[in-house]
């Protein structure tokens, strides 16, 4: 990104970015980062494809659209902003690339849609989920097809406040309330390619101007981000230099001590608080897992199921796979998400697990379906069963509650945490090492398996090496987290009491 503008983006977490940006302007960004660019430029690609080119029979009113080309963050933005400019001047309906600058900052306005009334409605194409159907709430939508000719509707829908878009909309309303043409309204794309929702402004901007106000920090911080973050070498070495606490309490888990004056890992350590301090040490001296009980158990069951399930960001689940300890079950759906395929590979997946439940209660045995943290699996379990009611296969969501509720799905990770604690985290792939466990690709995380999901909807060769590195991710998974309980059986060997 061009060093002397801040993004809406740059607003968000980490502020240091901006210092080591301004510092470093050459350091490459990271792959995450770049495949991140390539979801957001297939999302605008398919928003674009449903924009109106020209007035649809019956439309009576004046249509002029204009495509700016986009211009990349790291050049500069000044002829797109021209462009802009008398794309508006012209008063154009519709407008793509949007750019403008104000004070030290940049926005980039996908859209730009002319209202009746001269001002315009700036909207954002986002890959968050941005609203939610809800019969309680009433939200101005308009169709995508429809911007620029047709007016919004009140829609059953809720809202859903994303930071980022926020700052963006915000941005966008003050470039073009400079000019005189604000609507006081902006709109969001999200997941949802087919739908605009719109929301006022003005209550973005006080936050805004809060976050273009802080001064930046003057040395770093670890946080979550830093994992994916291009200067975080650099950063690394600062953070080990100053011994600051944040390499071992990322993020706000260390602010209690940094008020006590703690300010380094050493200085928590020799201030023997007890446990905080114990396992200071623990992480100094690279110890991974400790007992917080005197005996580790884990459960039994004569019939056990491992299940992990991917989903696309906020669109459902294309993945749920099962380990029954000898064999692994992978139900995939490579079709878009929300339709028939993902309703029949949802179906074919319970119909599998009803089925071995079934037989093992048939047979007089006892069963149990194991998966590591349940909040995704429940979240899709449920809304897969409400967002495909009534289609053939489909479990009612009393089904599937009654399910996830009951002593039989049980949650690994909840079993870990009540017995063992980590100094770097209880992650399944801080804990499954511990057990023994390694993965077929380690280099394969979340980030990776989103791009993988985008990339195996295609149907040549990088598409079909996708779909085998997402089953190989999910295998794994549910592979992992039989052998973590298996271990917990076994007492968790090789740990030792905090």
């Amino acid at each position: 990104m061009n060093a002397q503008y801040v993004s809406a983006a740059d607003l968000v977490g980490c502020r240091y970015r901006q210092v080591q940006r301004l510092a470093h302007p050459d350091v490459p960004r990271t792959r995450a980062a770049l495949m991140r660019l390539e979801r957001i430029d297939a999302a605008r690609v398919a928003v674009h494809a449903l924009l109106p080119e020209r007035p649809a029979r019956g439309d009576r009113q004046r249509f002029i659209r204009v495509d700016i080309p986009p211009v990349p963050y790291e050049d500069d933005p000044f002829h797109a902003e021209l462009a802009t400019l008398e794309a508006l001047a012209a008063e154009a309906t519709l407008i793509t690339g949007a750019v403008f600058t104000g004070e030290g900052w940049r926005v980039d306005v996908d859209i730009l849609v002319r209202r009746p009334d001269g001002t315009y409605l700036p909207v954002i194409i986002s890959n968050h989920r941005v609203a939610r159907a809800d019969d309680r709430s009433s939200t101005p939508v308009i169709a995508t097809a429809r911007l620029g000719l047709g007016h919004p509707v009140e829609g059953a829908f809720r809202l859903r406040h994303h930071v980022a878009d926020g700052y963006r909309l915000a941005l966008a309303a003050r470039a073009l309330a400079d000019i005189g043409v604000d609507s006081g309204l902006g709109a969001a794309i999200g997941q949802d390619r087919s739908r605009a929702f719109l929301a006022p402004t003005p209550p973005l901007q006080p936050a805004l101007q809060a976050a273009l106000d802080a001064e930046l920090p003057d040395a770093p911080r670890r946080v979550k981000e830093c994992a994916s973050c291009r200067f975080w070498p650099l950063c690394e070495k600062e953070l080990v230099d100053a011994d600051d606490i944040s390499l071992y309490l990322a993020g706000d888990r260390a602010g209690k001590w940094r008020e006590q004056g703690i300010t380094t890992v050493n200085g928590l350590i020799d201030a023997d608080l007890g446990e905080p301090s114990r396992l200071a040490r623990a992480w100094r001296d690279g110890v991974v897992l400790l007992k917080k009980v005197d005996e580790v158990t884990g459960p039994r069951a004569d019939v056990e199921i491992d299940v992990d399930m991917e989903a696309y960001l906020d669109q459902g689940a294309y993945l749920w796979g099962a380990f029954d300890g000898e064999r692994y079950h992978g139900f995939a759906t490579w079709e878009p998400l929300g339709g028939d395929g993902e309703a029949e590979n949802f179906a074919r997946f319970w119909d599998w697990l009803k089925s071995r439940r079934a037989q093992a209660h048939a047979a007089g045995r006892s069963f149990a379906a194991y998966c590591w943290s349940n909040h995704g699996e429940n979240h899709w379990l449920t809304m897969s069963a409400r967002r495909f009611a009534g289609r053939e296969g489909i479990p009612t969501e009393a089904e599937v509650r009654e399910f996830i509720s009951s002593p039989e799905w049980v949650d690994v990770f909840r079993l870990v945490r009540a017995q063992l604690v980590g100094p770097g985290g209880l992650g399944l792939k801080i804990v499954a090492p511990e057990a023994g466990y390694t993965w077929d690709d380690g280099d394969f995380d979340g980030e990776e398996s989103v791009n993988a999901r985008r990339v195996s909807r295609g149907s040549d060769a990088a598409a079909l090496e996708a779909r085998r590195r997402l089953l190989q991710y999910n295998e794994d998974d549910c592979r992992a987290t039989a052998a973590v309980r298996e271990w917990l059986r076994a007492g968790a060997p090789g740990v030792e009491k905090l």
